[in-house]
């Protein structure tokens, strides 16, 4: 058993469903679960994230598979961030807003306090309140009108690829 345990999520941006999940123990640091909750078939390329999941390798990785860098930077010890990373940093905490309204959701549904011991009756919790909020969500937006599976046109590329396949 651990003494707490920490959930990170990956949410989609246009509608706020979580998409993954991982679960760990609360002494983990936030960036171990980055590749847990990375969604390779996200068919949004920006990666919103805080500082705590800041690396030179982890957006060497973002701009290999394709993907937007928006992770918040951190300063260094004995340097300070610039202004313009400053703003930076305001313009992705706005878009990563919409993940702690899933955390607040999460909460009001009485979420933030996990009552087992062991770390696969955590998840298992988890996995449960995740899937509770995403129909909480849905049933939201069916009730106001919003059509949640709405789909984009594929884009260019994506019609290439199919043509060239096909």
């Amino acid at each position: 058993s651990y003494f707490g345990y920490k959930l990170s999520v990956s949410v989609d941006y246009k509608h706020g469903f979580i998409r993954g999940i991982a679960t760990g123990t609360a002494s983990e640091h936030d960036g171990h679960h980055f590749d847990d909750v990375l969604d390779m078939e996200n068919t949004g390329k920006l990666v919103d994230t805080d500082k705590g999941y800041d690396s030179a390798q982890r957006r060497e990785m973002l701009k290999a598979l394709d993907f937007q860098d928006g992770i918040q930077r951190k300063a260094q010890k004995n340097k300070a961030l610039s202004q313009c990373q400053k703003k930076r940093n305001e313009r992705i905490a706005k878009r990563r807003a919409k993940v702690e309204h899933v955390f607040a959701g999460i909460r009001h549904m009485g979420g933030k306090f996990v009552r087992c011991i062991g770390m696969a009756r955590a998840s298992a919790t988890m996995t449960l309140m995740a899937a509770c909020y995403n129909l909480k969500r849905l049933a939201s937006f069916l009730h106001r009108g919003v059509d949640s599976f709405y789909k984009a046109k594929p884009s260019k590329r994506q019609l290439r690829l199919q043509t060239a396949k096909g």
